[in-house]
């Protein structure tokens, strides 16, 4: 592993997963962070509004089919459901499985057919803190060439590398994106997102915070790029030598999951938003590899 990999690879958080010290605590965050007035909540969960009051004064405690149903009217997410769930007393309703699980074997290979029809582009899987899941073959070789890996080095999975933390860190990808401080503003959100949703002391909040700590990240997000003349979608822009690419990105999640490690999947795929960028693409699955001649261009 070089360097750059190992700043960007994940240390494990020895933060308990339950962040709420009560389900009375856990049900008002969400019910405030969704907008929900008690009565409103009482009205589309079919829940009195007295009772949601003692819930969230403790004067009550919940069923686990009361825990999963408030859950569901409030939108939150299938980890925080559990959390919900342990909080009130009880065992987890939602598994979380690795990859590898036979029962995740179909998942697998849907991810794996989509990853092989975006090439000759890049795409990855992603977990809600963008560890890297799985790489395409493009995404890899455009990494290794980035980072001036051999050729043939694996690109480590199973979250061993944090995409957002080598996009920003001024030692990984960053000195290769010349618009790093309109991409770290959008990365920072979806990272922000989880961390609202998981709450003090989680892995999201501890990778904000790691990641607002990186040299000029916080003074970039203060003001953001509002220019009119702006295309309709945010580029990546990627430079190294004399090869300029502009991309832009689609991110897609599965539906219906019932298993929280599938429920926070996200495919992200990468698009040439020029000809030109497209023909480098091109060029590089013709040649089986990023030859001299297609880095001169």
């Amino acid at each position: 592993m070089t360097p750059v990999q190992a700043q960007a690879v994940r240390t494990p958080n020895a933060t308990h997963e339950r962040y709420f010290s009560d389900f009375a605590s856990a049900l008002r965050y969400w019910r405030e962070k969704r907008g929900f007035t008690q009565l409103r909540l009482s009205a589309e969960s079919g829940i009195s509004q007295r009772h949601i009051s003692f819930l969230e004064s403790g004067r009550s405690q919940p069923s686990k089919e009361m825990v999963l149903k408030l859950g569901i009217v409030l939108e939150v997410p299938l980890r925080q459901r559990n959390v919900m769930l342990l909080a009130a007393g009880f065992a987890p309703a939602y598994q979380e499985r690795s990859l590898s699980d036979p029962e995740l074997h179909a998942v697998k290979q849907a991810l794996d057919f989509m990853l092989q029809q975006q090439a000759p582009y890049p795409a990855v899987v992603v977990d809600r803190l963008w560890n890297l899941v799985m790489p395409n073959g493009p995404a890899a070789m455009m990494v290794r060439w980035l980072l001036g890996m051999p050729e043939q080095q694996p690109i480590p999975r199973d979250g061993q590398i944090n995409m957002a933390r080598l996009m920003l860190d001024p030692a990984g990808l960053r000195p290769y994106i010349p618009n790093w401080r309109d991409v770290c503003g959008d990365m920072l959100h979806w990272i922000q997102r989880e961390a609202m949703s998981d709450g003090p002391g989680s892995d999201a909040m501890l990778l904000l915070d790691e990641l607002l700590a990186f040299d000029g990240i916080a003074a970039a997000t203060r003001t953001p790029n509002l220019d009119a003349r702006a295309l309709p979608f945010l580029p990546v822009m990627l430079k190294k030598g004399g090869v300029s690419l502009n991309l832009f990105t689609t991110i897609a999640t599965l539906g219906t999951p019932h298993d929280v490690t599938v429920h926070e999947l996200r495919v992200e795929s990468f698009f040439p938003a020029d000809a030109a960028t497209a023909a480098w693409f091109h060029a590089v699955a013709a040649n089986g590899r990023i030859s001299p001649e297609a880095t001169s261009a």
